[in-house]
């Protein structure tokens, strides 16, 4: 049973370890692609997208960093590789709320106008499928191996769903009815929900530390 329970798990870890590989080639070339179509249309939105998608990959690496510590020293306990994990998903929430923070000054300063063209539109939906795919995925894992870092990864995919759903809510009803600044109200919720989340990890990692200490005492 003690073999069936270490087997299984290996097996989790082989998962979180593919997924947050996907994770970083994925949103590599989704911000490269995004970039470049920002760029070329003088899509704002796009762009920002684009540069969020970087973002994503900074989780993705600090969850990949953990996961190939912790299978190369299973003896050693995981709290000290989660809480680094945590710190650097941490970070990558404060600066997703930093970014969303000033592309929706920008918009509203300069009255920007949200549209979407062709490959903002196929970008999105493609991201809502991909990310929802990866959400689901990490969650499973992360429940699984009741890890802290990948469940917080996790949340940060969630925001990139978020951020493409207001990206095509945004184009949509400023086309229907004029209203420019439905992208701005959008990102100011994905901001504190960046921040609350941001903040969440933070704590995991200090309350990690906290244990450790007490146990090593």
């Amino acid at each position: 049973m003690a073999n069936l329970t270490q087997l299984s798990t290996n097996k989790y870890w082989t998962y979180a370890l593919w997924l947050a590989l996907f994770t970083i080639f994925y949103n590599l070339a989704e911000g490269l692609v995004s970039i470049f179509f920002g760029v070329s249309d003088e899509a704002l939105t796009l762009f920002g997208f684009g540069i969020d998608s970087f973002i994503e990959v900074m989780s993705g690496v600090g969850i990949l960093a953990m996961v190939l510590r912790i299978r190369q020293n299973p003896e050693t306990p995981h709290s000290q590789f989660e809480r680094t994990a945590l710190r650097v998903t941490g970070t990558s929430f404060y600066l997703l709320a930093l970014g969303l923070g000033l592309t929706a000054l920008y918009n509203l300063f300069t009255a920007h106008k949200p549209t979407t063209s062709l490959p903002g539109l196929i970008i999105s939906l493609v991201s809502i499928a991909v990310m929802w795919a990866l959400v689901m995925g990490k969650r499973k894992v992360g429940e699984a191996l009741d890890s802290s870092p990948i469940l917080a990864d996790a949340n940060c995919t969630t925001v990139c769903i978020y951020m493409s759903i207001v990206l095509l809510a945004s184009s949509l009803i400023y086309q229907l009815t004029g209203f420019g600044f439905v992208d701005s109200i959008g990102a100011f919720g994905l901001i504190y929900f960046s921040y609350s989340e941001g903040k969440e990890s933070f704590e995991k990692a200090a309350d990690l530390e906290a244990q450790s200490a007490e146990k090593s005492n």
